[in-house]
């Protein structure tokens, strides 16, 4: 009998995905047009207390579309943690605008406020907060920082579903958010992503920006330059079907947080591993469980051993500004955190006994020589 294999995430299909699919199929609404689309958006703007959710794509080009329609463009600084999947960075420049890395909090893996604070100047137009791991910024200081110095907050909240700051969803806490439904996320769409926001206007522009520029509903007469950043109506399907148990998906994850850390206690005790510290006021979603490890370890390695005991792990994000095209200052914490972190295995399928298992054969791991 082959011995069970433990990927660090993959979708979980509960409901009425296959359903809704078919619905799509016998339809024949297969492409960006079809009842889903709107369904989605509107059930998505419930579930996280917004006016609007737009359909896109991919959860990048949706941080490109609320770039866009916020009017940042060449000259302009947009404040983001280095400390992030590349896609943050990468959408402020395809605005022609400048991304300015900030480091992050040893613990709660979030953007340091007063770093943020130093870096705001004449030419700063936004700050683009990334919810790391599912654990919500502390919006409040973030507010004060925009609000003083009239800067628009964008939340990456791709990580973040489900996530709350002082009972306020993410995608709710800033100018607009966006969302990712990539294969490995909370729920998936395969591909897609959302924007949120309450600002009416913002809505209108994204809406057009994301259809080619189209000019309200009159076809083909488009009024400004756009793209093509729809979501298909097979796409939403998939989506509405995983939103319909996405508290149970959360309350999931949450729990196999738990389970980690009651498993790896004595290792967290003993300061060989540390988990991430959830945010004051925060509800933590915990899209990906990760430990960073308080000795000096070589990922390759570990990687192999454990995959030789059918265990999956990844590293943690390479810093923004150590990549060849975005060459940087020094920001030590995300060095280091990058350096000695992992993210352990995180799917909603994985049992109480699964976790037990993993965490048995990763200690083991973590404390040969």
């Amino acid at each position: 009998m082959t011995e069970k294999f433990y990927p660090v995430a993959e979708p979980n299909f509960m409901g009425n995905e296959r359903k809704y699919l078919m619905d799509c199929v016998d339809s024949t609404w297969v492409s960006s047009k079809g009842k889903y689309i709107d369904l989605f958006e509107k059930e998505f703007a419930k579930k996280m207390g917004v006016k609007h959710a737009i359909t896109t794509s991919n959860g990048t080009v949706s941080l490109h579309l609320i770039l866009e329609a916020l009017g940042i463009g060449k000259g302009d600084e947009v404040i983001v943690p280095t400390f992030t999947y590349v896609a943050s960075a990468n959408s402020v420049k395809y605005v022609g605008a400048n991304p300015v890395f900030v480091d992050i909090d040893e613990n709660t893996l979030n953007m340091d406020i007063e770093k943020i604070q130093e870096k705001i100047n004449d030419n700063t137009k936004a700050i683009m907060v990334v919810h790391m791991l599912g654990n919500p910024c502390d919006m409040a200081a973030i507010e004060i920082l925009a609000q003083k110095n009239n800067l628009s907050i964008i939340e990456d909240a791709a990580e973040a579903l489900g996530s709350e700051f002082n009972t306020k969803k993410a995608g709710n806490l800033g100018t607009a958010g966006s969302f990712s439904f990539f294969g490995n996320k909370t729920i998936t769409c395969g591909e897609g992503g959302m924007v949120t926001t309450n600002d009416d206007e913002l809505n209108k522009k994204i809406r057009s920006l994301k259809n080619h520029g189209q000019a309200g509903s009159k076809p083909y007469f488009h009024d400004t330059l756009g793209y093509n950043y729809r979501m298909t109506n097979m796409q939403a399907a998939l989506g509405l079907a995983q939103l319909e148990n996405l508290d149970k998906l959360v309350e999931r994850k949450i729990g196999i947080n738990q389970e980690y850390r009651k498993h790896l206690k004595d290792l967290e005790d003993s300061g060989l591993i540390k988990f991430q510290k959830d945010q004051e006021n925060g509800l933590n979603s915990y899209w990906m469980t990760a430990v960073v490890i308080n000795k000096e370890l070589n990922f390759d390695d570990i990687e192999k051993r454990l995959r030789a005991e059918n265990i999956e792990v990844k590293p943690l994000f390479t810093p923004l500004h150590q990549l060849p095209f975005y060459d940087d200052e020094s920001h030590p914490i995300s060095e280091a955190t990058s350096k000695n972190g992992l993210i352990l295995p995180s799917g909603t399928t994985l049992s109480q006994e699964d976790i037990e298992i993993i965490s048995s054969k990763f200690r083991k791991v973590l404390l040969e020589d």
